[in-house]
């Protein structure tokens, strides 16, 4: 037998007022057409205030207030950021006292040195894994290799990568994050795993050299993250799964030791990915202490977006 439903009167639905019902988006927060020779400042003031752009807005006046107060303000990129371009961006973040840090992985090294060494990286792996020609750069091997063994495990693996690239004039050392981190006397610390990057496959790589350079780099970025946590912020570039990783481990020994204050996380990546969600944006902040944000979209665009409007909000 069929189930009978009883039959709603629609004439008994209760209405609301329109003028009186609570709202999301009003006239205020409507996009403003952008316009030809429209400065940064009204660009930026005409985004819509809504979603992304909001939060985007409150982590820009975060990081410039931390910044004016003197807080830590550290990056964590992949390599990524640097095959897209931006490596200049954020020598200049650097250089300005923004960046007060910088944590990478290993894959950064061999675009950053690449670049600085003869002006060009990333290989087309589709073609040369074909005849096993990828990763077989004679040049970017034995510059990277030579630097670390020779004192990488006194200085660790970044600053040995910096001072190398100061030592041989490269040309193109301007741009790079790495010989301006050793320049400018900024952390530039780099975090491997053993088989994840091209120098690894080459004869001349030593583990001893290589795991003592990086656990050396892990001691001063866990003193990196301490200070992040006094009111300062952590903001994970392009990097899936090292840094998010080494960010953890590193922040717990900060709380182990005594670091109780609130900050502030954000990941910027074009996809977004279990780990930079739970270990940057939400983890660090259950209990109440700070904010994680996650912006989706591609470096290119996204990075230059937040350094801009930041600039804009610290003139």
């Amino acid at each position: 037998m069929t189930k009978r439903f009883p039959r709603l009167d629609l004439n008994k639905l209760r209405l609301t007022d329109l003028a009186r019902r609570p709202s999301k988006v009003s006239l205020e927060s409507l996009a403003v057409p952008p316009r030809a020779g429209m400065s940064f400042d009204d660009f930026w003031r005409g985004l819509p205030d809504v979603l992304a752009v909001s939060e985007l807005r409150e982590l820009v006046a975060y990081v410039a207030k931390a910044h004016r107060a003197g807080k830590t303000i550290a990056l964590g990129i992949g390599g990524h950021v640097v095959k897209t371009g931006l490596g200049p961006v954020l020598v200049d973040l650097m250089r300005s006292g923004i960046a007060s840090a910088v944590g990478c992985n290993g894959s950064v090294c061999i675009h950053d040195v690449e670049l600085a060494i003869a002006g060009k990286t990333s290989e087309d792996v589709d073609a040369s894994l074909r005849d096993g020609s990828f990763g077989m750069s004679g040049e970017t091997a034995d510059f990277i290799l030579r630097a670390i063994a020779d004192t990488g495990p006194k200085v660790g693996l970044g600053r040995a990568l910096g001072d190398a690239l100061l030592k041989a004039n490269a040309p193109y050392a301007r741009d790079s994050i790495l010989a301006q981190g050793a320049a400018l006397d900024v952390p530039v610390t780099v975090h491997v795993a053993i088989g994840t990057d091209i120098i690894h496959m080459h004869p001349k790589a030593d583990g001893a050299a290589l795991g003592a350079a990086s656990l050396l780099d892990f001691r001063l970025f866990t003193e990196v993250v301490a200070a992040v946590a006094d009111g300062g912020a952590y903001l994970n570039l392009g990097s899936a799964v090292m840094m998010p990783e080494v960010f953890l481990k590193a922040l717990s020994i900060a709380r182990n030791l005594g670091a109780r204050g609130d900050f502030v996380t954000a990941d910027f990546d074009f996809i977004r990915h279990y780990r930079t969600r739970t270990n940057v944006v939400t983890r660090p902040h259950l209990g109440g202490s700070g904010r994680g944000y996650m912006f989706t979209g591609h470096h290119e665009i996204m990075i230059p977006l937040f350094v801009a409007a930041l600039r804009s909000a610290l003139a």
